[in-house]
């Protein structure tokens, strides 16, 4: 990993996986086109399986290639979506305002999700979008939202993919999230590695 401050360097590049999964119709493929593309994505064919954006930027000095996969939300689908969490470094899940079952679905994409990452961590690296708030007709308050991801501990971010409000935030917040997550396990399994080798040591020393 590159050391913060120093200039960057692509060979020091961090591959991170992005999951987005949410209920039908949230905007999760529209979501990803206005942070990687800059274009408000308005075609409502349903996205069959999985389809992949990348998306290279920097994160306190360390560059990082998004990989993100933009899943399907029809409940046909459901089966073959969960397929595709393995390998997942953070996951982003989303409703629209004006939906209030898509808000509701939340539990079960969270559950479904966890439930399926190996090792299950509580604290996995995880948003929470509440899109369309350009539209007039919200259904789900601001502070229900805020209150059912304080209640698990999940940022929360209001945005709306059509105005490009808030996209690119909630994305590099979580991408922070999950660096310093990678970051975490990759120290954690050299400090493994150095304590599994203690003979080495007077080996080293002597002479």
């Amino acid at each position: 990993l590159t050391p913060q401050g120093l200039p960057m360097d692509a060979s020091k590049k961090v591959d991170l996986k992005i999951i987005i999964i949410g209920a039908l119709g949230v905007g999760k493929t529209s979501l990803l086109h206005q942070y990687v593309h800059k274009t408000f994505y308005e075609d409502y064919r349903t996205t069959l399986g999985a389809s992949i954006l990348t998306k290279v930027l920097a994160v306190d000095s360390t560059p990082l290639k998004l990989q993100i996969w933009d899943t399907g939300g029809q409940e046909r689908f459901r089966s073959m979506v969960s397929t595709f969490y393995k390998g997942s470094d953070a996951c982003m899940l989303a409703f629209d305002v004006t939906d209030r079952e898509s808000f509701e679905a939340l539990d079960n994409w969270r559950d479904d999700f966890l439930d399926k990452v190996i090792p299950r961590e509580q604290d996995f690296p995880m948003v929470v979008l509440g899109n369309k708030i350009d539209l007039s007709d919200r259904q789900v308050p601001k502070e229900t939202a805020s209150a059912w991801c304080k209640e698990k501990d999940i940022p929360y971010f209001e945005v709306s993919a059509k105005n490009n409000i808030n996209v690119a935030e909630a994305f590099e917040t979580l991408a922070k999230q999950a660096l310093t997550t990678y970051k975490g396990i990759f120290e954690s399994y050299l400090t493994d590695s150095i304590k599994l080798t203690p003979n080495d040591k007077p080996k080293q020393s002597c002479c």
